[in-house]
């Protein structure tokens, strides 16, 4: 009975196996085997992406005291004085499109220039303590407040970068890659933004650069190649526009971030 157990757990596993064991032998037909050995070629790229900002809180965040119409704006009714608790960011999600040049540098490098298209937004969060004289009382009344900021971003950005591509498999190639950006900001200080706006609006500055690095994965088709990449963007620059108000002066140094998930196609 035991030796009639193990002979039917054998052939069951040998029917598992065997399958798998045909289709690994199975020669894989390669896609577009000559595609790395062009020296230039292009492409596009479609991608979702998410704009942060990294905020240092200026050093006396909690203690400073900011009173006036000047200072507090947005705020009704208005208050004697306020100081700020706390500030961050809220990420928003917004799309890019970029066009790719490539140029092949060797067996495993490529050099890229992706000149793209980047909309989207970031909210900028602050928790206020506000302080309203009672004159029945004569005392300080304390409320505590979320002011949020919307900053929409239009970005062209000139992207130059270093691909470090694996050894092919089949028609599987995984990436790293890494580089530098500059960076224009067309809606930063957009007029008509301020015009719509009858509440004071936080500006970035137009221009930055950045410094990047991925990951990605090449899946070699029939007749293109498709991409999958996902990479970080973080800005050196100080982006703030300060204009005396309590949103900017309680904010040190604040830097943009950006996470991207692309599809490319090349």
């Amino acid at each position: 009975m035991k030796i009639e157990r193990s002979l039917v757990l054998f052939l069951v596993t040998v029917a598992l196996i065997l399958p798998v064991s045909v289709k690994s032998q199975r020669k894989v037909v390669l896609n577009m085997p000559a595609y790395d050995n062009e020296v230039l070629h292009f492409g596009f790229a479609l991608a979702l992406n998410q704009l942060f900002v990294s905020i240092k809180p200026a050093p006396d965040l909690g203690t400073r005291v900011f009173q006036g119409d000047e200072e507090i704006p947005d705020i009704s009714p208005a208050p004697d004085y306020a100081k700020v608790l706390a500030v961050s960011c809220n990420y928003g999600l917004g799309f890019t499109v970029s066009i790719i040049g490539d140029l092949r540098l060797g067996n495993h490098f490529n050099l890229r220039f992706v000149p793209s298209f980047i909309y989207g937004s970031r909210e900028i969060a602050y928790s206020l303590e506000t302080y309203y004289m009672n004159f029945s009382t004569m005392e300080m009344d304390v409320k505590h407040e979320e002011i949020k900021k919307e900053v929409p971003s239009t970005y062209i950005n000139f992207p130059l970068e270093f691909k470090f591509k694996a050894v092919r498999y089949n028609n599987f190639r995984p990436y790293l890659m890494a580089g530098a950006m500059y960076s224009l900001d067309l809606s930063s200080n957009a007029k008509k933004r301020e015009q719509k706006n009858t509440d004071r609006i936080v500006k970035f500055g137009k221009s930055d650069f950045y410094l990047q690095g991925g990951v990605g994965f090449d899946f070699y088709n029939e007749w293109f190649k498709l991409g999958v990449e996902l990479k970080m963007m973080y800005g050196l620059n100080d982006m703030l526009t300060r204009d005396g108000t309590i949103y900017t002066e309680s904010i040190d140094k604040l830097n943009s971030k950006i996470f991207q998930l692309s599809l490319t196609f090349e």
